[in-house]
């Protein structure tokens, strides 16, 4: 397998929001690319969304005409595979569904040189899966950056059980090159950020279900609840606006194939609330409503600002993301320093998970996990045998 470098060729395949923005990473970072969707609508779409794009950041002064006329001429819109024959690296961005990227993938090596290296995008998708369809799975890889790719700054790199033992080093360096932050992950259901941030959703939706602690009903709650993470957490937002700003359709899917994929752990289990929101096609701003509305004469609802209950719902809700964080550590689905870097640069943390552990005490995350444990009786709750170590050893994750 040759070595990646600045005058390697990219293939995007997919033009959505992601394939585009991923086209337009590598395009800024010196790529010949090719923009590949068999949809002429959408390839015509990403073209003018692209050029828009660029005209706005010239406006900004964050480029010249002329540095922003040379990188959109070095994408390539295609809608025929056969121009992927001369590509070094193809990135896949299409739908969510396995049996697709399978047949995809069949088809694309059906065309590329033997050197040239496949790599998914998927966010929850095993690569492993993927890489069975393919006649040679040691050039098999997944690539998951982060939505929108030319301002998210992580990548997380997943090679399959099958994947060539260089290859991961590989592909880093060139995406570090690229000015991203680039994290090593096990081929596991939802990989990190997917995996750890489960929580911050499911345990936020719980708590409104219950009505704990007085939390009210409908909108109201939801703010609350955004209100009490973002004002003791320190959260840049809170879940239900997260939720709504990433589409409920995509973040109750990915919730879906990660428990799916974990053989049903009562940990990742969806939520009907997110079912019904599902259901109903409410997903967020983009839809005009979600678990808020976002009706030009909607009246947005105030919180419930009780300093005392919003630290319980931070206790909560970090002592459940902690705990996912550190039972990953113990299984080894990545280090400890890309772990933290994760969750910062994929969902804007304040900070590390790990580290938060140590600020805040293994435990009193334990203490909390096993109070929530004797009130429920659920798996769900259960810490990690980790955590209990740290926490029996008064040791620290870092010195």
């Amino acid at each position: 397998m040759k070595e990646l470098t600045k005058t390697s060729i990219i293939g995007v395949i997919g033009a959505g929001t992601m394939g585009s923005g991923i086209a337009q990473v590598a395009a800024t970072a010196g790529h010949t690319t090719v923009l590949l969707d068999t949809n002429s609508t959408v390839l015509q779409k990403a073209e003018a969304g692209m050029k828009a794009t660029f005209s706005k950041l010239v406006e900004k002064g964050k480029f010249t005409a002329e540095r922003s006329t040379e990188i959109i001429s070095k994408i390539k819109f295609s809608s025929s595979l056969m121009d992927f024959a001369t590509c070094d690296l193809i990135i896949e961005a299409i739908v969510e569904d396995l049996t697709v990227k399978q047949n995809v993938f069949a088809e694309i090596e059906s065309i590329v040189t033997p050197d040239c290296i496949i790599a998914s995008n998927t966010s929850s998708l095993s690569i492993t899966s993927i890489a069975a369809a393919c006649s040679h799975p040691s050039r098999i890889i997944g690539i998951h950056f982060f939505n929108p790719a030319p301002l998210m700054p992580l990548v997380e790199v997943i090679p399959a059980i099958t994947t060539g033992e260089l290859l991961s080093d590989k592909v880093k360096t060139l995406l570090t090159s690229w000015g991203k932050s680039v994290v090593l992950a096990k081929d596991t259901p939802g990989f990190i950020v997917n995996r750890l941030a489960r929580s911050y959703y499911g345990e936020s939706i719980r708590i409104h279900e219950e009505g704990w602690e007085g939390i009210p009903a409908g909108q109201k709650g939801f703010a609350t609840i955004d209100w009490a993470l973002k004002e003791v957490g320190g959260f840049k937002m809170g879940p239900f606006e997260l939720m709504d700003l990433i589409g409920n359709d995509i973040n109750y899917k990915v919730t879906e194939t990660v428990w799916t994929q974990f053989f049903y752990d009562a940990r990742y289990k969806p939520s009907l609330t997110q079912k019904r929101l599902f259901e109903a096609k409410r997903f967020g701003k983009k839809s005009g409503a979600g678990y808020y509305d976002y009706s030009a004469t909607a009246i947005k609802p105030e919180p419930l600002m009780d300093r005392a209950l919003a630290e319980k719902i931070f206790m909560r809700v970090i002592s459940m993301l902690i705990n996912e964080s550190v039972d990953a550590l113990y299984l080894n689905v990545a280090s400890r320093d890309d772990l933290d870097t994760a969750v910062c640069n994929g969902v804007n943390y304040p900070k590390g998970l790990l580290k938060w552990c140590d600020e805040i005490g293994a435990d009193k995350i334990l203490n909390s996990l096993v109070a929530l444990h004797e009130t429920y009786l659920e798996e769900r709750y259960r810490p990690s045998v980790l955590l209990r170590k740290v926490a029996a050893g008064k040791t620290k994750f870092y010195s």
